[in-house]
């Protein structure tokens, strides 16, 4: 039987070992780890106790850092004091859902008149509109309050100003060039790019404003945890970066979600499979489960169904909406993966060159609107192009489309050089979404490519693994996983380490339910095979693998029956290169030359992961020699599993030789003294 593996490109993370050598001396982590967080951007000491502990760190107060802040807070508490009518405008995704329900419950407790109002996705699209104005007009609303939508939308918030209704924005969206004349604006993006609250999402700007009015009314006792877990839950379910405030604040939040007291959220856990008091919610968890149910009702159903979930306080209605919740997530799975076979059907049958036109656009007549953006994530992880999908509005008169990008390609830029085709556009760098008249579909496949070829070449277009660094199978042990669990929450900008091991065989595959491959696999270090179980999710047209494949993958753990093991997650594959064993073998067994005289110096430079190296090897003192462009040296003696690194031997650092960085870096430098002996000799 033939087999095939994915088609991937692997970046492999570069490695300092003095870097490492500093944090594992300051944090006490592996030197894997050490390396993990070198990678987030935590290279100092300071960096490090900030990241491994989010609450020491003096955070500046919201006050100082949102210009608007105190006037939202003025506005609001006078709205309270005098009973004038509050409307929340929200949006109809996990963000603008837990942010309506966020400040409902907080308003409420504060004795506000409050209700909220949520454009319908197929018939109003994103964000307050003109409608929804005008009908919270006549309802004698005196008091707007956005949330996670509403900098993009002038024109609405005008008509508000002009009808004479106060308006605040909460939103964290990209700020155009015309500001709406709302009064009071608040998004991390207006403030400074090294604040700590840059990063947060549309709950998270909620949840300031929440907690700051109820700091100023004095009704905060009894309403923190609950807005904090509305906080939680919103930020991981809309991929907001887990760095900054929100790391300090979600670290606090899930070990509340693990013990809710939302009626709603309890209810949803249970019906999920996520229920275990004893350990804080891991963001996978909201991620993958309760994310996409809250997720599902705004794509095709009812927001009001989530909003009724996260407010009422009676566990009855709770588990009535968490099972509605449950039912639409069923129908979105069926659609995604009903779309995303037809999809595929439609590439596979040679119809779109994809390679050729450097993106992906594809269309579906009757493709549901609602489910299309996470077709477009899958078809990007699956061919690691651009995709734009594309499907009719039900006058068949115009089209309906999401994109998903790679990091080469800015999503929001291409639908800005399509601008002259659209009609309504928005998104960022990873995302967006856009419409325009039907007529216009194969312009736009034009003028994408077009686009697309200025940015990308072919070597681009294959799925992306960022890997971490390099870890043998004997590292994956309990002890190992509860260090990189107690980094937790990983997530968006503080991604999941990723490990890559050479030259593991795969003792046994087989195919589960589900179109997922279960794995047994095995590596031979100092003559002891090495076995672990793993998972490969969605990989069934691979199966069978190859025998020998290096592989890449997160660790994660599996209750089955009682019993808690280790095992892999892939995430990888490529075919099989030069083991660690091997590399340690020949590091430890520095060649010599018998022409070469054994009290002779041979010198050579080379350059190693960008950077520039001298080496030497002391015959006479069986010892190698590489110095890096800092003056410092590091010295290695055959067979030894330590080496000294420093500009003196007196203030030289201990370094592990096992450090897959030093490993290449030794290899590199024997590889071109070979070439300086071989030279040596024949001058000789």
């Amino acid at each position: 039987m033939t087999t095939k593996i994915p088609q991937q490109r692997w970046h492999i993370a570069s490695e300092s070992p003095e870097q490492i050598a500093d944090l594992v001396k300051v944090t006490g982590l592996s030197p894997l780890l050490a390396q993990v967080l070198i990678q987030r951007g935590i290279k100092t000491p300071e960096q490090a106790q900030f990241y491994l502990n989010p609450e020491t760190e003096q955070l500046p107060l919201p006050l100082e850092e949102f210009p608007d802040l105190k006037k939202s807070v003025d506005l609001l508490e006078e709205a309270i004091s005098d009973g004038e009518k509050i409307a929340i405008c929200g949006d109809y995704d996990a963000d603008g859902m837990t942010s309506t329900a966020l400040l409902l419950r907080a308003l409420r407790a504060f004795g506000a008149n409050v209700d909220y109002a949520i454009p319908s996705r197929m018939k109003d699209g994103y964000g307050i509109n003109e409608r929804i104005v005008t009908e919270l007009a006549e309802q004698g609303v005196g008091l707007i309050l956005t949330v996670d939508n509403g900098i993009s939308a002038y024109d609405p918030i005008a008509l508000a100003v002009d009808l004479g209704i106060s308006v605040i924005i909460t939103d964290h969206h990209e700020v155009p060039e015309k500001i709406p004349p709302a009064d009071a604006i608040l998004n991390p993006k207006l403030i400074p790019e090294n604040s700590p609250y840059r990063g947060l999402a549309g709950v998270g700007v909620a949840y300031i404003l929440a907690v700051t009015t109820g700091q100023r009314l004095g009704t905060l006792r009894g309403l923190t945890n609950t807005l904090l877990e509305l906080f939680t839950l919103g930020t991981i379910a809309d991929l907001a970066p887990l760095t900054g405030v929100n790391r300090r604040w979600l670290k606090r939040g899930l070990r509340k979600l693990a013990k809710s007291e939302l009626a709603g959220v309890q209810a949803l856990m249970e019906l999920s499979g996520v229920k275990d008091e004893k350990k804080p919610v891991k963001p996978d968890a909201i991620g993958f489960r309760l994310g996409p149910r809250i997720n599902a009702v705004g794509r095709i159903n009812e927001p009001e169904i989530v909003i009724e979930l996260l407010t009422t306080d009676d566990k009855g209605i709770a588990l009535e909406r968490a099972m509605q919740c449950e039912a639409t997530n069923r129908q979105r799975q069926h659609l995604c993966e009903q779309i995303e076979l037809e999809a595929i059907q439609q590439i596979e049958a040679g119809k779109i060159d994809y390679k050729k036109d450097r993106v992906l656009v594809i269309f579906g007549e009757t493709w549901h609107h609602g489910v299309i953006g996470i077709v477009a994530s899958r078809l990007v992880e699956r061919y690691g192009v651009p995709v734009f999908i594309c499907t009719s509005e039900t006058d068949k008169k115009m089209m309906r489309g999401s994109a998903r990008g790679i990091p080469e390609f800015n999503v929001f830029e291409a639908l800005n050089y399509c601008q002259d085709l659209l009609g309504k556009f928005g998104g960022h760098h990873a995302a967006g979404g856009f419409s325009f008249a039907a007529e216009n579909f194969s312009d736009f496949q034009k003028k994408l490519s077009e686009f697309a070829c200025q940015c990308l070449q072919i070597e681009h277009l294959k799925p992306l693994v960022n890997v971490d660094t390099l870890a043998n199978l004997d590292c994956v042990t309990a002890y190992f996983y509860e260090q990189i669990e107690s980094l937790q929450p990983w997530g968006i900008g503080n991604a999941t380490p990723v490990f890559w091991t050479p030259n593991v065989r795969l003792l046994d595959q087989q195919t589960l339910r589900g179109n997922h491959l279960k794995l047994t696999l095995g590596q031979k270090i100092a003559g002891k095979m090495y076995q672990i179980k793993a998972i490969a999710w969605r990989w069934g047209e691979y199966y069978p693998l190859p025998k020998t494949l290096d592989i890449a993958y997160k660790l994660k753990e599996n209750t089955f029956n009682g019993a808690t093991n280790i095992e892999l997650e892939i995430v990888g594959v490529r075919p099989a290169t030069q083991t660690q064993e091997e590399s340690q073998n020949e590091v430890q067994n520095i060649p010599s030359n018998p022409e070469i005289p054994k009290n002779s110096i041979t010198k050579a430079k080379f350059v190693y992961k960008n950077r520039s190296f001298n080496c030497s090897f002391w015959s006479s003192l069986n010892e190698l020699r590489i110095k890096n462009d800092r003056g410092e040296v590091l010295v290695l003696t055959p067979g030894a599993k330590t080496a000294l690194l420093g500009k003196t031997r007196d203030t030289a650092k201990e370094l592990d030789m096992s450090n897959p960085y030093l490993l290449g870096l030794v290899k590199a430098a024997l590889d071109v003294l070979k070439i300086s002996e071989n030279k040596a000799a024949n001058v000789g």
